[in-house]
């Protein structure tokens, strides 16, 4: 496997008036690519944090992450707007769908900014339901969808622009343990049959040992 991920010596420090929040500190790993990579820890230990570095919606304090070494602390807004569009797919445990769009709406909006053909998104899009099981709920609202439903739109929609990596926070929060297991079970199908390189968040140790290639722990912000 080749290496798609480099973390070196990164720290992400908040400010707070004139006090110093580490979130991260000293962070040092390596993630390959094709890989599945779960980040456990108990609130507070700075997994969000990681995550949101790599998807480049945050900055580091000091230290470097390599995506397909380029680097990500160095890049402008606009480049970092790219990496998100297109190298990584983000789910988050509330789904983040928007509320007032059909499932079908919400995975095309991420290909009308790639500036995919109006013909091509409606294809595409279609496509990623039947892929997630959801082919007869395509002109369903959030709000008329199951909680593992909702979360099968956001896998969808985070595979839209075909990213080399799927970023998970903590996807299975909100559901039960059933879903919880339907949806692990597509990321990992997800891993080994489309080689998406997965990063997870989660709490649930027992399910990152039984799925993961390797696992991170985190306390205090340091991997332990």
């Amino acid at each position: 496997m080749s290496e798609v991920l480099n973390i070196s010596n990164l720290s992400k420090i908040y400010q707070k008036g004139t006090i110093e929040i580490p979130a991260l500190r000293d962070i040092n790993c390596e993630v390959d690519k094709g890989s599945y990579l779960s980040i456990v820890g108990k609130s507070g230990s700075g997994k969000s944090t990681l995550l949101n570095l790599i998807g480049g919606l945050d900055k580091p304090t000091s230290g470097t992450i390599q995506f397909n070494e380029q680097e990500l602390g160095s890049m402008t807004r606009y480049q970092l707007a790219l990496h998100r569009r297109f190298a990584v797919g983000m789910i988050f445990q509330s789904f983040n769908l928007i509320p007032n769009r059909t499932a079908l709406e919400n995975i095309i909006l991420p290909l009308v900014f790639a500036g995919i053909p109006k013909r091509q998104r409606k294809q595409r899009a279609t496509e990623l339901l039947d892929q997630v099981g959801l082919s007869e709920r395509i002109n369903h609202l959030p709000s008329e969808l199951s909680g593992g439903e909702a979360q099968r739109v956001a896998i969808a929609r985070a595979m839209a622009n075909e990213p080399e990596m799927i970023l998970a926070d903590e996807p299975t929060g909100n559901l039960d343990s059933g879903t919880s297991a339907e949806i692990i079970d597509l990321l990992v199908s997800l891993n080994k049959e489309k080689g998406l390189t997965i990063l997870m968040v989660t709490h649930d140790k027992e399910t990152a040992e039984a799925v993961s290639d390797s696992i991170i722990t985190l306390k205090d912000g340091r991997i332990v």
